[in-house]
């Protein structure tokens, strides 16, 4: 343990820069900490300089600045999956150990290059953000969560550019407004180069506010529709239970499907992931409601379930349409699974024979359904911190989209608001209008400046009608994808081998 020692004025800036972090992501959505929030980790690396071992302090330093961090941040995950697993904590463990030992790397490389004579304003925006990128990118257990760039979901307007630069180009922005608030503090004594940087920094928010506030005024928005979202606030625990309680849940829904739509007579109603909580073949009257209900009201319906086909399961999303047929529509079965809980990673699940050690199945690309209103694609749970899905399904002619999520495993932890946030920066990205039904909320709507309303509380049954607004303006980021991602890995890639030549 001694060789992850840190002096004290260490640890200081490890947990102020943690303490900022959480504070800028959701709930709190504050918006100077991200700015500041990796002032903290620049001031720890040029600490490292005098150290007689700098290699060894820079190590230590990354690794618990990005353990702790992330331990803060994603301490809902031993809340969430504790329902699931006694193997929680380890699981939760391992995750910020992995995310330190990223971090840990991370300050090292920065270091080393600055040793090459490469300023710390090229390598610690670049690196960072192609962490995030590899982060997301990895086979079986990536996992984009929050990105720097989503931390300033709260404040739209600063975050516009995300049209052209997606939500990977707003963290590369922030980490370098983060490295220049710290060289101004390294100039304190020299007023004038202190004011150059830090004033940069000013010039670049009023830059981008005043993209936003231009692009906000430029963007024509048109309504897709009425759209009902459907609440019903299902336990965890609840879909567990034997037969004849499950099917009082399926009731239960389908009652209050049929109230809302009697009552607001929406053009669409979404039901959350896993609504319907076993397959239809087993409950075949569960089938039969929802197409008499679908029918009755002349109103397509989607629905969250569970399939099956070529000896493999889905969590899926089926499309009733307004004759009450699903058959007519392919069922979506989602693409990205929650590592462990949905699938296990790198091995055949079925090897694995414990409850809640998931087997399902990969689905393929998404269909982009086509209903009276217009056309609209599904995102599954945390298929919305995927941001290639949504662009697809917009490059495919998706006027609208639609994600379905049951967060009822979160508890009221700060998860279900920061799993929410990811869709701002879907909608800005793709200039596109979604609409968010969740089991036990948060149930809302986004329009396509990232602007959410009609947002309802957590754990209540409740349902909301809203009419969904898109626009039919393709940006430059659906078209181009995550270009800033793609560069600033080959931007990493290639200061590292031209340091790695100039040693040899």
């Amino acid at each position: 343990m001694k060789s992850l020692a840190l002096p004290g004025r260490d640890w200081a800036l490890v947990v102020a820069g943690a303490l900022l972090l959480t504070l800028a992501y959701p709930p709190f959505h504050l918006l100077v900490p991200s700015f500041v929030c990796l002032v903290p980790a620049v001031l720890l690396m040029a600490r490292a300089e005098g150290d007689p071992r700098p290699n060894r302090r820079l190590l230590v330093q990354g690794f618990w600045f990005g353990t702790v961090s992330n331990g803060l941040v994603l301490y809902w995950l031993i809340v969430a999956l504790w329902r699931f697993t006694k193997l929680s904590a380890l699981a939760y463990l391992v995750t910020i150990v992995i995310m330190g030992l990223f971090t840990a790397v991370l300050f090292a490389l920065v270091a080393w290059l600055g040793r090459k004579g490469v300023t710390v304003l090229v390598t610690f925006p670049a690196l960072w953000t192609a962490l995030e990128w590899l982060i997301g990118h990895l086979p079986d257990v990536g996992f984009p969560w929050l990105g720097l760039g989503s931390s300033l979901t709260g404040f739209p307007t600063l975050v516009q550019i995300a049209d052209v630069v997606g939500a990977r180009g707003i963290t590369l922005l922030l980490v370098l407004a983060n490295t220049a608030l710290a060289v101004a503090w390294f100039h304190r004594r020299t007023p004038r180069r202190a004011a150059l940087f830090a004033g940069g920094v000013v010039i670049g928010a009023l830059l981008a506010a005043g993209y936003g506030v231009i692009r906000e005024r430029q963007i024509p928005l048109r309504e897709v529709g009425e759209i009902a979202l459907i609440q019903p606030n299902v336990g965890y625990d609840e879909k567990r239970r034997s037969a004849p309680y499950l099917d009082s849940l399926v009731r239960a829904l389908v009652v209050q499907s049929v109230v809302v739509v009697d009552e607001g007579d929406p053009d669409l109603v979404i039901w959350p992931e896993v609504a319907v909580p076993y397959y239809f073949d087993s409950f075949p009257s569960w089938e039969i409601a929802i197409q008499e209900h679908a029918a009755r009201a002349g109103t397509p319906i989607v629905v969250g379930g569970l399939d099956a086909a070529s000896d493999e399961y889905f969590n899926s999303a089926f499309l009733f349409d307004s004759t009450g047929r699903h058959d007519t529509q392919p069922v979506y079965h989602k693409r990205e699974l929650v590592p462990i809980v949905e699938r296990v990673p790198f091995i055949d699940p079925r090897w694995i024979d414990l409850d809640w050690f998931g087997g399902f199945g990969v689905g393929g690309p998404g269909p982009v359904y086509e209903v009276g209103i217009g056309r609209f694609g599904v995102l599954i749970c945390y298929e919305s911190i995927f941001e290639y899905l949504s662009r697809d399904y917009r490059r495919r002619g998706a006027d609208f989209l639609v994600n379905i999520t049951n967060d009822a495993w979160y508890g009221l932890t700060s998860a279900p608001y920061q799993h929410a946030a990811h869709l701002v920066m879907r909608a800005i990205e793709n200039r596109v209008g979604i609409a968010r039904g969740a089991n036990s909320g948060i149930s809302q709507f986004v329009d396509p400046l990232g602007r959410t309303y009609q947002s309802t509380r957590l754990e209540v049954k409740t349902a909301v009608t809203g009419v969904l607004m898109t626009s039919d303006v393709v940006p430059p980021y659906t078209r181009w994808g995550d270009w800033v991602g793609v560069w600033v890995v080959v931007l990493s890639l290639g200061l590292c081998a031209w340091a790695w030549s100039r040693k040899r």
